[in-house]
C-alpha cells in the first residue's frame, strides 16, 4: 500500500495537528482485495439474509454538533442553558427544532430524531471511535489509533455495491474523523481495501473530477484493455503492493474492479455536471451542499454507503458566528436531500443519518476557555457525550418521530437511553446486514460486527 503524506490538518482543541495520508490501492483500478472479496461474496450468496437494495448516506458533523442549539432546544431553561436561538414548530405536531432550520421544519415528517443518544465521553477520539466503530477500546486523545473497523466498512464488506461497476463505500470529499485520515473510517483489521473510496477535491468546483476515474492522455481505454500495458502503467504501484501480497493474477472477479474504471456507471455517477442548475442550487452551491448531491447520485447509481464529511464543529467559543454560518447550510442540504429522494422515489431505499462524535455542554461558557471571560471570543459550548442527537430518515425508518428525551437542562437522557450500538443495529437492519457477523482481528480472533445494543424498533 502506497502512502503519501499530505501535510497537516487544522488544529483541534487539544492543540495537536493531525498529519494526513493518502492511501493508494483500491483507488481507480481497485486493490485486488476487491476481487478477492467479490469471490467471497459470490461463494456465500444465499447463506445470509435476503439481499436488499437499500443504501445509507451518513452526514458526518466532525467536531461535535450541539443538541441544545439544533434538535433538542430547551426554551424554558435558564438563559445560560437555553442559549441564543429559539425553537420553531415543524409540520409534525409536537416536534420543534432550531429557528435556524426553517426548511427542515417543512419536511420533519420525513425524518425522526433520537434525543437520548449517549456514550458519556467528552474526548473527541473516544467519541469518534464510539460513533464510527461502535466501541471505546481505550481510544483517546493520548492514544488515537483506531482499534476496530468503521461500521460502514463492515456493512459494505458484507453487501458489496448494490449495482456492479460502482464502489460500495465512498467518502466525499474524504474519510476523516477528528483530523485523522481515514481515522475511524478505516477498514482496520478488515484490510485497507474496506476503507472508503475517497473522491478528494471540492464537488462545488466546476472543474471537480474524481481522482483515478479519469484516464490521462497517455492511458486510453484501448491501452487499458491490454493487460500487458495495464500492468506496465501501474508497475510502480504493483511493486509496493506485491510486497504485501495484495495483487494476484487477473480473473473474472478482478474484472469488476477493472470495470469501475472502464465502465460508464461510476464515471456517470460522479459527474455532477449532469445535474440541472436548479437542482444544484437547491442543495446549495457550497462544498457541503454539492457533496450531499453527489452522495444522492452515488446511492442512486448503486453505491451502498456514502459518507459526507462536514468539519469544523468544535465551537468552544464564537458559537453564534459558527452556527449562523453552518446551520443554514445544514438546513438547506438536509431539506433538499429528503425532498429530492422523495421526488425520485428513493425514500424507501435510502437511509439518511446526521450525527457527530459527541455534543456540546448544555451550559454555555463565558468565551474565556480558562482565561478572562470573552478573551477567546464570544461564548461557546464545550465537550459533552452524556446527551447527543442523531437524525435518521428514509430506508424504512419512519419520519415524524422523537425517540427519547433529555432532562430539563439537556444534561442526560431522561427516558429511552440510546447507545451507538443501537444506531448501528438500526442501520444494519436497513441494509440487511447480520449484526452478529464476525470477522477475525489481527490476532485471528472472531469479532462480532456490533457488541451491544439493539434495533430502535420505534423507528420502524
Amino acid at each position: 500500500m502506497l502512502r503519501i503524506p499530505l501535510g497537516s490538518t487544522g488544529r483541534y482543541c487539544d492543540g495537536r495537528s493531525r498529519r494526513s495520508f493518502l492511501q493508494l490501492g483500491l483507488a481507480g483500478m481497485g486493490s485486488l482485495g476487491l476481487a478477492q472479496l467479490a469471490a467471497l461474496r459470490e461463494a456465500s450468496a444465499g447463506s445470509g439474509p435476503a439481499k436488499k437494495d437499500t443504501s445509507v448516506i451518513l452526514l458526518w458533523l466532525d467536531g461535535g454538533p450541539g443538541h441544545m442549539d439544533m434538535y433538542d432546544l430547551k426554551p424554558e431553561a435558564p438563559p445560560e442553558y437555553r442559549g441564543i436561538w429559539r425553537p420553531i414548530k415543524t409540520n409534525v405536531s409536537g416536534i420543534e427544532i432550531s429557528e435556524l432550520f426553517p426548511l427542515q421544519a417543512k419536511c420533519a415528517d420525513k425524518f425522526s430524531i433520537v434525543r437520548s443518544l449517549h456514550h458519556d465521553s467528552g474526548d473527541h477520539f473516544t467519541g469518534g471511535h464510539w460513533m464510527l466503530a461502535g466501541r471505546n477500546a481505550g481510544v483517546s486523545g493520548g492514544s488515537t489509533a483506531g482499534k476496530y473497523p468503521f461500521f460502514g466498512s463492515i456493512a459494505t464488506k458484507v453487501t458489496g455495491p448494490r449495482r456492479a461497476g460502482m464502489p460500495p463505500n465512498v467518502a466525499v470529499p474524504y474519510a476523516m474523523s477528528i483530523g485523522l485520515r481515514p481515522g475511524y473510517f478505516g477498514g482496520n483489521y478488515l484490510g485497507p481495501q474496506e476503507t472508503p473510496f475517497e473522491t478528494d477535491g471540492d464537488p462545488n468546483n466546476d472543474q471537480f473530477q474524481v481522482r483515478n476515474l479519469s484516464l490521462d492522455n497517455q492511458l486510453t481505454i484501448d491501452r487499458l484493455s491490454d493487460r500487458r500495458n495495464l500492468i506496465a502503467h501501474f508497475d510502480h504501484l504493483r511493486r509496493d503492493a506485491d510486497r504485501s501480497g495484495t495483487l494476484e493474477a487477473m480473473n473474472r472477479f478482478e474484472r469488476q474492479a477493472y470495470e469501475m474504471v472502464t465502465g460508464p456507471q461510476a464515471r456517470e455517477a460522479f459527474d455532477l455536471s449532469k445535474e440541472s442548475p436548479e437542482t444544484r442550487e437547491r442543495y446549495g452551491r457550497h462544498t457541503w451542499g454539492q457533496s450531499t448531491l453527489l452522495a444522492r447520485r452515488l446511492v442512486e447509481a448503486g453505491t451502498t454507503f456514502v459518507t459526507c464529511h462536514f468539519g469544523g464543529w468544535d465551537h468552544h467559543w464564537d458559537l453564534q458566528k459558527g452556527y449562523e454560518n453552518y446551520l443554514p447550510k445544514i438546513d438547506q442540504l438536509v431539506s433538499a436531500l429528503f425532498t429530492d429522494l422523495a421526488e425520485r422515489g428513493l425514500s424507501e431505499k435510502v437511509l439518511v443519518v446526521l450525527c457527530g462524535e459527541f455534543s456540546r455542554t448544555p451550559r454555555m461558557n463565558d468565551g474565556g476557555n480558562g482565561g478572562a471571560p470573552m478573551s477567546m471570543g464570544t461564548p461557546g459550548r464545550d465537550h459533552w457525550g452524556a446527551a447527543m442527537f442523531c437524525l435518521l430518515g428514509g430506508g424504512g425508518v419512519q419520519g415524524g418521530r422523537i425517540v427519547g428525551s433529555t432532562n430539563r437542562l439537556g444534561e442526560a437522557p431522561q427516558d429511552r437511553p440510546v447507545q451507538p450500538g443501537d444506531i448501528h443495529h438500526t442501520i444494519f437492519r436497513v441494509l440487511g446486514v447480520d449484526p452478529h457477523v464476525t470477522f477475525p482481528d489481527h490476532a485471528g480472533r472472531p469479532i462480532a460486527a456490533i457488541d451491544h445494543g439493539a434495533v430502535i424498533e420505534e423507528l420502524f
